[in-house]
């Protein structure tokens, strides 16, 4: 009998992977399940992005085997991005590094930097990828909670009553999913200060940031950051080209030149017509942001309608693809979002799959058109 390897012990399906075959599973039997628990955008890429890659489908290079690095016009339209964006100056040749989709960067940042038994600082809630992928490849996860009574930012006088001697990354997520907390530059400083200190590199997965945001943050913004800081970056939530898989990490060329030797070694390039979409869309002027947001805007507006019919309460402030949302005291998470599921047909994530700290929370979806969420609400009556 052949068996599995033992690292698989130490992770479990991904709970959208089962929870959506759960819910297809209702919809195949009938039920009218509209779902708001994944953040996959509906809306489509920009015209130009479609263009631009179904006019490079007859170039000569169109469909040979790609460049490790990604074409040189796309890191030099990362580069460009962030000069703009965050004015945060990169050498498109050695610190930019295009991915197929930042999901794939964690893995090669951790595949690059972490050898067995190493400790790795992971936030309670958040991304559940960030403990998957560090158990995977035999480190060891250390949680550090954020809460409400900070804002979801970290407490750094609990993190220094720690024992961080064996401690090599530390996974921040800013603005912050599940949250949608925007970060400051003085909570960055104070990581990037954190991370010099104690010799930990600070990474900062950064994909929500021109959503409902009017002050995008980078990390690499603070001075000196390069020296301990990445900063990962996607086209998926911020152009609609989720499905496009097409991501980023930026940093100096030394981590850069570490995480090319796990990359060179899983791929062959980047389909050459996603790249030239990508570069049309990181020269998009900020028109795109302000539309898309008119319409995630009234969107949220209608999700804070269904949130108070839920009797919950939620942060106005908040950016991003969705709404974290506090439940009435005493209820758990999980038995509320099947109710809702099994009752009315409406699929919410509970917010405990992103951590401990995520009890008594809920999240919802800004992925969903305006008329499905006023007939959730209709539901709700």
């Amino acid at each position: 009998m052949i068996t599995p390897a033992k690292r698989l012990d130490t992770v479990q399906e991904y709970y959208f992977s089962k929870k959506l075959r759960e819910v297809r599973g209702l919809m195949a039997a009938g039920k009218p399940i509209i779902n708001m628990g994944i953040g996959s955008p509906d809306l489509q890429p920009p015209i130009k992005v479609i263009e631009a890659i179904q006019g490079s489908l007859n170039d000569a290079a169109a469909h040979k085997y790609q460049s490790y690095q990604g074409l040189p016009e796309l890191r030099t339209a990362i580069a460009n991005f962030y000069k703009n964006k965050f004015s945060v100056n990169f050498n498109p040749e050695d610190e930019v590094l295009p991915l197929m989709g930042s999901k794939e960067g964690i893995m090669h940042i951790s595949m690059a930097f972490l050898n067995e038994g190493d400790q790795v600082l992971i936030p309670n809630p958040g991304y559940p990828t960030y403990t998957s992928v560090t158990k995977l490849v035999g480190a060891v996860p250390l949680f550090y909670d954020l809460s409400d009574a900070t804002n979801w930012q970290p407490n750094f006088e609990a993190l220094e009553s720690q024992d961080l001697s064996n401690v090599k990354i530390m996974w921040v997520n800013y603005p912050h999913m599940p949250t949608g907390t925007n970060a400051t530059l003085e909570m960055f400083q104070k990581l990037v200060e954190f991370g010099k200190k104690h010799q930990i590199l600070i990474i900062n997965d950064n994909p929500y940031s021109f959503i409902l945001n009017e002050n995008p943050l980078s990390i690499l913004q603070v001075e000196g950051a390069k020296d301990i800081a990445l900063e990962l970056n996607s086209l998926s939530k911020t152009f609609n080209m989720a499905g496009w898989r097409v991501g980023m990490v930026l940093g100096n060329a030394n981590f850069i030149s570490e995480i090319l030797k796990v990359k060179s070694n899983m791929d062959s390039g980047m389909f050459y017509g996603i790249q030239k979409g990508a570069i049309e869309a990181l020269q998009l002027s900020n028109d795109w942001f302000h539309q898309q947001d008119k319409v995630y805007k009234e969107r949220r507006d209608l999700i804070w309608q269904l949130a108070d019919k839920l009797d919950c309460s939620y942060d106005t402030n908040s950016t991003g693809l969705f709404v974290w949302a506090k439940i009435p005291e005493g209820k758990k998470s999980e038995e509320i979002t099947d109710s809702i599921l099994y009752d009315k047909d409406i699929f919410i994530t509970p917010g405990t799959i992103f951590g401990s700290q995520g009890e008594g929370y809920i999240r919802f979806s800004l992925c969903v058109t305006s008329e499905i969420i006023t007939e959730a609400i209709n539901r709700i009556q």
